[in-house]
């Protein structure tokens, strides 16, 4: 039997290369270099004394509880202002105001559209809270309007408008954040400082159960006149079709709009994977579910109870899977040849040996994951303005969640095998 002695020093190695590993690829945390600029991105960047000059787009719950919220304790520290809000709901869009009057003193110009939004003078970024079928019109907008962005997950829910959003963000040169927020946890950079560290060998299978006893987008349902929405703006390029309050406050239900739990939640799973282990695209997915228990008068199209399975080339598999109609048996694990790694609860993730088959000894009992201190999500994009530097989800970091999640929607429409090229930036059914 090993002696606690020993294990003392494995466990001393361990945060040897945790300290080693972070200060080498964890981006943004406080070790971390700052990655080169690009002459764009320096030309770009908001200059050290000068005030952010920041307009929220989409100004539901996600817009002001977590994005004007998010910057809310940075407003003096690093200079930031809301000058401007928009969104098709004039409650929402007035409701947003009342923060800004209440936190800064000024009213925000408001908008029913992005576009008069992105037209307003000395305007230095935005912050995107659309729906997510909106995501990539609003980003591929404020890119071309060289406007540096924070922008919510899943970025896109079609490929050909992803790759061309993200073409625009290359192209202008924005500092750009993806709302991906888990990586800017201290808990998943220690996860990942683990995992690099080696202690746990090769991974076989990760996989996610997120379930809960109703589908989240029946908390969303309220009240909405139509006299108070521009519909056309709310649709976009979709087709028109009569005014419906659950349609509107309750878009997450419908498959139009979102696509559902798999973009919704497992986009957050997979971009933490991807960060954890560092593999960047999947090489194939397939996807199968439907609505199974919630059946009702608002005739939600978006799955109740789905799973999708991703195979990638680094050799393990990685399976999501939401039942929203039963909130028993969630789980979130990597797990290895050597142990697994708990993420059940992502603010405290553990690690064993449990079940390895080559485990060695150097892990006894269930140990939790020392965290790698780090600037919130907000603080982090905020800083990077000012810097230039590459933000923790980066806009590549968000092409990859976005590409394996449409992968899977696409199998799931389908029923048949996803396959990507990355080299072509290819998605083809199998």
């Amino acid at each position: 039997m090993q002696t606690q002695k020993s294990d003392t020093a494995t466990r001393r190695s361990f945060l040897k290369t945790s300290a080693l590993a972070i200060g080498g690829v964890a981006a943004g945390c406080a070790t971390a270099q700052p990655s080169p600029l690009t002459a764009l991105q320096r030309a770009r960047a908001v200059g050290a004394n000068d005030r952010i000059r920041i307009g929220q787009i989409g100004c539901g719950g996600r817009g002001v509880g977590a994005h004007m919220t998010g910057i809310k304790p940075y407003l003096q520290s690093q200079n930031v202002d809301i000058v401007a809000v928009c969104d098709p709901w004039s409650v929402a869009r007035e409701n947003a105001n009342e923060k800004v009057k209440a936190w800064l003193g000024h009213d925000a110009q408001r908008f029913v559209s992005y576009r008069d939004l992105l037209a307003v003078k000395d305007l230095d970024a935005v912050m995107i809270a659309s729906c997510d079928f909106q995501h990539t019109t609003h980003l591929e907008a404020a890119a071309n309007a060289r406007k540096h962005v924070y922008v919510e997950k899943p970025m896109a829910t079609d490929f050909p408008r992803l790759v061309r959003a993200v073409d625009a963000v290359k192209a202008s040169g924005v500092i750009a954040q993806v709302g991906t927020q888990l990586r800017s946890l201290p808990s998943i950079n220690g996860a990942r400082a683990l995992y690099q560290s080696g202690i746990l060998g090769q991974p076989n299978r990760i996989e996610e159960c997120r379930n809960g006893d109703q589908p989240y987008w029946y908390h969303y349902l309220k009240e909405v006149k139509e006299a108070d929405v521009d519909w056309k703006e709310f649709l976009m390029d979709l087709p028109l079709r009569p005014f419906r309050a659950d349609l509107y406050s309750g878009w997450y239900g419908y498959y139009e709009f979102s696509r559902g739990p798999i973009p919704g939640f497992g986009s957050h799973f997979i971009d933490m994977i991807h960060f954890i282990t560092g593999a960047k695209f999947p090489s194939s997915c397939v996807c199968l579910g439907g609505t199974y228990t919630w059946k009702d008068e608002h005739q939600f199209t978006a799955p109740d109870c789905i799973q999708a399975t991703w195979l990638y080339p680094e050799g393990f598999l990685v399976s999501s899977s939401n039942n929203l109609g039963n909130q028993h048996g969630s789980v979130r694990r990597i797990y290895t040849e050597k142990g697994v790694l708990k993420l059940d609860n992502w603010s405290q993730p553990t690690y064993s040996a449990e079940g390895g088959p080559r485990r060695d000894g150097q892990i006894r009992g269930i140990k939790p994951v020392p965290p790698v201190e780090c600037p919130d999500h907000f603080l982090n994009w905020l800083q990077c303005l000012r810097s230039g530097a590459t933000p923790n989800a980066s806009i590549e970091a968000g092409f990859q969640h976005a590409t394996a999640v449409i992968m899977a929607m696409m199998s799931f429409e389908s029923g048949r095998k996803a396959l990507f090229d990355p080299a072509k930036r290819e998605i083809r059914l199998a």
